[in-house]
């Protein structure tokens, strides 16, 4: 058994967290009017994709009538909608649209995941429960040893991925606070240089929140892709 398999088995049986657990759990059995008919996932979400992909794409969290019923990443949901159409025209995925974890979608040298596991209540999971799972994606950042560009989205994702990368030494062996005189702050394009090899950008969650009001625009999150192909070369 590989090592994403071992780790993404471990994932699904978490139970760190007594509040999401609750959740998710509650969700999975009251589901929501236009999904009454399916049967829900209702565990903790691992990570998926391409297992030598040169980029890594960090949410937050699944959504509770998405990710949490479909048991995928980011499919299901409007999120998903943005972020697949976005990986599609990049060339990232096969398909556009993500509908279930058993459709045709496969990504191609890209890799999804999220900094939190279960759907958290208000899609705002508390400081301990982002803790709790950050010992997951530490895992992934050494296991997918290939990747070349993170994408973060979100300033939970962005904070807590430079968290874990700062932890690993993944700073040219160095934590970033031996690199910068202050925290790396987020914002919509920020690029941050890990090291030789390793470049950070950080996007805007496509969210409704973000996508309806206009703070993300197409063109904004199409800007983060094509700054990807460019560091791909």
């Amino acid at each position: 058994m590989d090592k994403l398999t071992q780790l993404n088995r471990k994932i699904i049986s978490c139970c760190k967290c007594p509040r999401l657990v609750e959740w998710r759990e509650k969700i999975a059995i009251e589901k929501t009017a236009r999904f009454h008919n399916e049967t829900y996932w209702g565990k903790p979400v691992p990570g998926f994709g391409d297992p030598m992909a040169k980029v890594l794409i960090v949410g937050l969290a699944p959504a509770a009538h998405g990710a949490n019923r479909t048991g995928r990443m980011f499919t299901g949901d409007r999120s998903g909608e943005w972020l697949y159409s976005m990986l599609h025209k990049f060339e990232f995925s096969s398909e556009r649209v993500s509908s279930s974890a058993d459709d045709n979608l496969r990504l191609k040298n890209c890799y999804i995941t999220a900094v939190v596991r279960c759907a958290p209540p208000a899609n705002k999971p508390a400081k301990d429960e982002i803790h709790n799972c950050q010992p997951y994606l530490s895992s992934e950042l050494q296991i997918l040893e290939g990747v070349e560009v993170i994408v973060t989205l979100g300033k939970i994702a962005f904070d807590w991925t430079i968290d874990s990368l700062s932890q690993l030494h993944f700073f040219g062996g160095r934590t970033w606070k031996e690199n910068f005189e202050r925290r790396p702050k987020f914002a919509h394009g920020v690029k941050l240089q890990i090291d030789e090899k390793l470049t950070l950008i950080a996007s805007y969650h496509p969210s409704q929140q973000n996508t309806f009001t206009g703070k993300l625009t197409k063109r904004m999150f199409e800007s983060v892709f094509k700054d990807v192909k460019e560091l791909l070369g």
